[in-house]
């Protein structure tokens, strides 16, 4: 079977679709407590909560793929908001542990807004000995009634240029709306709608009955639900954990620890379930070759 070490693994997006398309995950990377919880309740394999940049390489388990999903806070064009699209340099310990472990194989998934960084995308595209190439984007829509664009890198040993696109047609909105539910519309949101307070803009409304699709999942949902709403029998109201959930592809019995908030924003940082099978089923196509 192949084998994959998961860095930056958050909730378990990546994974999970990973598992879904048949890839053995040997072992998780992630200083965040409450994702390493959500990882223990839902998957098999050793989870570190560690601190990567204080992990070592070759004293560790190999794999045939390593998979790096660092967080793309500092990349985004979102961050041009705050004056904080700097680029970090976590980025910088995953590529010390392929250059040092040479696996197979190595996928990194970011938001394109990583391009922007040379620095970067030079250490993760000219290592010796391997080939890359650069998906972008894949967006979301392929699989799911949410508009999410992401970057795929992938490096392998061998040249790999047959990737597959799925052909089938996403679920819609509408199939994972919760009809008979009672979801309070907080007073800031109602305020956003009305233009009263200091917001830029106001909220993304979806109608799943006029098969709109949603925007990109956040992470900082649990803190602030008046920047997307669903329109639901002619009524305004934020998504429920569950819907929020469901956008990015997790199934209904998968298990999030930690309150409402902090389970949006595992959700919101997550790779889209669908997108981590995507990326299985291109794994498994090289190593058939």
């Amino acid at each position: 079977m192949i084998t994959a070490k998961s860095y930056f693994s958050g909730a378990g997006g990546m994974d999970l679709g990973l598992t879904q398309a048949g890839i053995d995950i040997l072992e998780s990377y992630e200083i965040d407590k409450t994702c390493c919880e959500t990882l223990k309740s839902n998957f098999n394999h050793k989870v570190y909560e560690t601190d990567i940049s204080q992990v070592t390489v070759l004293d560790q388990q190999d794999a045939d793929v390593y998979v790096g999903t660092f967080p793309c806070t500092k990349y985004s064009t979102a961050a041009d908001i705050h004056k904080s699209r700097t680029g970090d340099d976590l980025f910088l310990h995953f590529f010390r542990h392929v250059a040092l472990a040479q696996p197979e194989m190595y996928i990194v998934e970011n938001v394109p807004g990583m391009k922007k960084f040379r620095v970067v995308m030079e250490a993760l595209t000219r290592l010796p000995e391997y080939y890359v190439r650069v998906e972008c984007p894949i967006n979301a829509n392929m699989w799911l009634p949410q508009e999410r664009k992401r970057l795929i890198l992938i490096g392998s040993k061998k040249p790999f240029n047959d990737l597959k696109y799925p052909e089938s047609k996403p679920i819609k909105l509408k199939d994972i709306i919760e009809r008979n539910i009672e979801i309070e519309l907080p007073k800031y949101a109602l305020n956003r709608i009305n233009g009263i307070g200091n917001y830029r803009d106001k909220p993304i409304i979806s109608n799943p009955d006029l098969d709109d699709i949603a925007p990109c999942a956040v992470a900082h949902y649990g803190t602030d639900r008046s920047t997307r709403l669903v329109e639901v029998d002619g009524k305004l109201r934020p998504y429920s954990t569950k819907e929020y959930a469901r956008l990015q592809g997790f199934p209904d019995d998968f298990k999030f620890s930690g309150s409402n908030s902090k389970v949006y924003k595992q959700i919101g940082n997550a790779v889209a379930v669908p997108m981590g099978k995507w990326v299985g089923d291109q794994i498994k196509k090289y190593f058939s070759m």
